[in-house]
């Protein structure tokens, strides 16, 4: 985009990016207003907008403003802990579960709770945290059960290649009622600035949990911190039952206890594709582009364009109850688009309304629930290829009662009908749509808009004549590959 650092900051500063949060910036800003690259109006006009922001956020208002009168004791409250917990549990998502769980566990059972995160506290924050009042792991919850528990938590996996020096695990495994395994990974494996070169569970733990799993006893396996690929664990018929819990943060192993014991009804979603290990090695880390390419053998990224089977799609969650869904009303199923237009008021195109969906959700099973409706749109609108599916909309409705039906709200615009061209334009397009709700549709509504396409929003194009790229990008500074060519002579020297 331009042939200098210079350059590229004058460039971004000339087009109102205000704010540098590295140091861009700050290293290069001089150089390039010596240059006369940007003019000290554009330098002023940021500034002034930063300072109109604080001034809007009430940074320079009077002691007599609410927030002003705010003090320690206004930190870590009741409900604060409580919104902690709630989130932990809300997010918690149950992947796998043959009829084991909710649990009913008593004084007189004893539970071997195994594993890197049995008694994980740190971890469970993950990065860019705030101090925590207390940090509730798994350990703590599974002894809130009121059951015998024998807590095993010594590496297991973040590089140990073997299970030789274990005698221990296998010893509670023996006096178990119930295993449960508490793993995955955590930032001493994958952070920012530190990327992972597999999606395989580290070290020794899937032998771990295989050879857990051989016992026959109940046994759960919960998923901690990033994904991974967990098919050997969908696969396993020992394993009775699967969480992902992430980073939960100071109440996570108390929620995830409380959603093996049934106190909380689980019905977290996937918030990722979870690819198998092979994916890494489909598709090169430097390829950015999602749709599948024949040319390199790249399946696609995201649940849009993948091509594969993905071991748990985005979305994903069970429940431990059914739930059955319908659209409500006599929806029409054509639309004109000129209509759609013509009929908006809105000052952006895009945020005009088209229709708020009613989707009735029936309580089927006997469990209270939260349900989560999830809207996709799918069909052959736009461009080729098209998306598989495209979540456009969603709310959770919560504590839906055995036999009780609660109705949710999808809010869809004319944006959430759109496309982006290769120019990064907003086009609504005729063609043929499918609402459907859920990751595998529990009802469906199918409509047409006819008509010409209309751009709902133009993308900021690259001023010419910098729209392709340059010698700038050639292999990046510092790699072998631009070294090589500047040894050979074919790449001019940027300063």
């Amino acid at each position: 985009y331009a042939e200098t650092r210079e350059a590229a900051a004058a460039a971004a500063l000339n087009a109102g990016t205000d704010i540098d949060c590295g140091t861009y910036y700050q290293h290069h800003l001089p150089a390039a207003y010596e240059q006369g690259l940007f003019n000290e109006s554009t330098l002023d006009q940021a500034l002034i907008r930063q300072y109109s922001s604080l001034v809007r956020l009430g940074y320079f208002d009077g002691m007599s403003v609410p927030y002003r009168s705010l003090d320690f004791s206004d930190v870590n409250t009741p409900n604060a802990q409580q919104l902690a917990y709630r989130a932990a549990a809300e997010g918690v998502t149950l992947l796998k579960n043959d009829g084991l769980l909710p649990l009913n566990i008593g004084s007189d059972q004893t539970i071997a709770l195994i594993g890197d995160w049995a008694n994980a506290t740190t971890q469970m924050q993950g990065n860019y945290e705030g101090p925590a009042p207390y940090l509730h792991g798994p350990a703590y919850g599974a002894n809130q059960t009121g059951a015998n528990v024998l807590v095993y938590n010594q590496p297991s996996g973040q590089g140990n290649p073997t299970t030789d020096n274990w005698p221990t695990i296998w010893d509670y495994a023996e006096q178990a009622d119930i295993i449960v395994y508490a793993g995955g990974i955590d930032l001493s494996v994958a952070e920012e600035g530190m990327d992972r070169h597999t999606i395989d569970w580290t070290g020794a733990q899937l032998d771990v949990i295989g050879e857990l799993a051989m016992y026959g006893k109940p046994m759960i396996v919960l998923q901690m911190g990033d994904q991974v690929d967990n098919t050997m664990i969908a696969q396993n018929p020992n394993i009775s039952a699967l969480l992902w819990g992430g980073y939960p943060g100071q109440d996570g192993g108390l929620a995830m206890f409380d959603i093996i014991t049934g106190k909380v009804a689980p019905a977290g979603r996937l918030p990722v594709t979870q690819y198998p290990s092979k994916y890494v090695s489909q598709i090169p880390m430097t390829d950015m582009s999602l749709r599948p390419n024949a040319s390199n053998g790249s399946p696609g990224r995201t649940y849009q364009w993948y091509t594969g089977e993905p071991v748990y799609e985005f979305g994903y969650g069970m429940h431990y109850t059914n739930f059955s869904v319908s659209i409500d009303g006599d929806e029409s199923d054509s639309y004109d688009i000129a209509d759609l237009v013509n009929g908006c008021d809105e000052q952006y195109m895009d945020r005009c309304p088209f229709k708020t969906f009613a989707v009735n959700v029936e309580n089927s099973g006997a469990a209270t629930s939260d349900y989560s409706a999830l809207g996709f749109l799918a069909g052959c609108h736009g461009p080729e290829p098209y998306p598989h599916k495209r979540l456009r909309a969603y709310t959770r409705l919560h504590n839906i009662t055995a036999g009780a039906t609660e109705t949710a709200s999808l809010n869809m615009t004319l944006g959430s009908l759109a496309r982006v061209d290769d120019y990064g334009n907003t086009v609504l397009y005729p063609g043929d749509y499918s609402l459907m709700i859920d990751v595998q549709p529990l009802a469906m509504w199918n409509f047409t808009l006819k008509g010409e396409a209309v751009t709902l929003d133009n993308w900021p194009q690259p001023p010419e004549p910098l729209s392709q790229p340059t010698d700038y990008w050639v292999g990046g500074y510092g790699s072998a590959q631009r070294e090589k060519l500047l040894d050979d002579g074919t790449v001019p020297i940027v300063p």
